[in-house]
């Protein structure tokens, strides 16, 4: 029989259901509504819609490296911690990136809507919606970046997954003493969370609104201070800021006498190597989302006084 809008609607409404998998579910049965119930039920759809809606904000990081040069970093969200410690969880996050390591998309949608590398009959939305069906947690496959490097690649991962860090470099010698380097710097992104890699990253128009911002805190400290001292007091600050938010030049945090900067040339040197770090990715598990809890306990309560 024909599939009406008014039955996708009805089934929608029964189950939580996506719509074009509630059409699809009737176009299988032949719009027979129960049958198409349990077709959502078996295909973990109906199940995990109604669960789509719960935050996942837990979770972990999880960063793999192929032959110091391709590397991937996902993050997985969970309701819970509990099933982010979860064996199959872990092992889903883990099949997730070797998705990531291998994609050619960096797009989010289109990655989910590819081929599930461990089982090609499915696309990775799919074996995500059945993982949820099986877990019994909203998950969320939230972001992943790929990196392809000339040189080398490292990854770090922090807190058994809270915090995973990539760190690319341009270098001509690639030795575990060069790895190793890579890796502490990999550490420090990972724990002073810069922002960029150098000062060449920082955008004239970012400097200009931190430079306005600094002005106004010194003319409100120093009422009576002339401009000219204003705006030396204002250089050292910006140069100051810039030492915590730019990577090489952030103070090395295993040598308190040396900048991140000057650690990488003395361990290139030391190896007969020109080495450049090119680019960091650093993932911090639920970084962001609490602001989405806000909205999404306020988008409730006003449903619920709505009511």
């Amino acid at each position: 029989m024909a599939v009406t809008a008014k039955m996708v609607k009805e089934l929608r409404e029964m189950t939580g259901a996506g719509m074009m998998d509630c059409k699809k579910a009737l176009n299988e049965t032949d719009g027979d509504m129960d049958a198409a119930v349990e077709y959502l039920r078996k295909n973990g759809q109906a199940k995990a819609e109604k669960k789509a809606g719960r935050i996942a904000a837990e979770g972990i990081v999880m960063a793999d490296v192929k032959d110091d040069k391709t590397a991937a970093i996902v993050e997985v969200n969970s309701e819970t911690d509990f099933v982010a410690k979860n064996a199959e969880f872990q092992g889903f996050v883990k099949a997730v990136v070797d998705q990531a390591i291998q994609t050619e998309t960096a797009d989010m949608d289109a990655f989910m809507a590819e081929a599930w590398n461990a089982d090609t009959s499915k696309t990775v939305k799919d074996a995500l919606t059945e993982k949820i069906s099986v877990i019994g947690e909203n998950l969320n496959i939230r972001r992943f970046e790929k990196i392809v490097a000339d040189g080398c690649v490292v990854s770090y991962i922090h807190g058994g997954g809270r915090i995973g860090v990539l760190v690319e470099a341009d270098t001509d010698v690639v030795n575990d003493e060069i790895k190793t380097c890579l890796k502490n710097v990999a550490m420090q992104v990972a724990a002073m969370s810069p922002k960029y890699v150098s000062r060449d990253e920082v955008s004239q128009d970012y400097l200009d609104h931190e430079k306005e911002i600094l002005l106004a805190q010194a003319k409100l400290e120093n009422p009576n201070k002339p401009d000219n001292i204003i705006e030396k007091m204002i250089i050292g600050r910006l140069n100051k800021e810039m030492k915590e938010i730019c990577l090489l030049d952030q103070v090395y945090v295993q040598d308190g006498d040396l900048t991140v900067a000057k650690y990488v040339d003395k361990v290139a040197k030391e190896n007969g190597a020109n080495v450049t770090v090119k680019k960091f990715v650093r993932f911090e598990t639920g970084e962001g989302l609490e602001k989405k809890n806000e909205d999404f306990a306020a988008e409730v309560a006003a449903q619920m006084a709505g009511n």
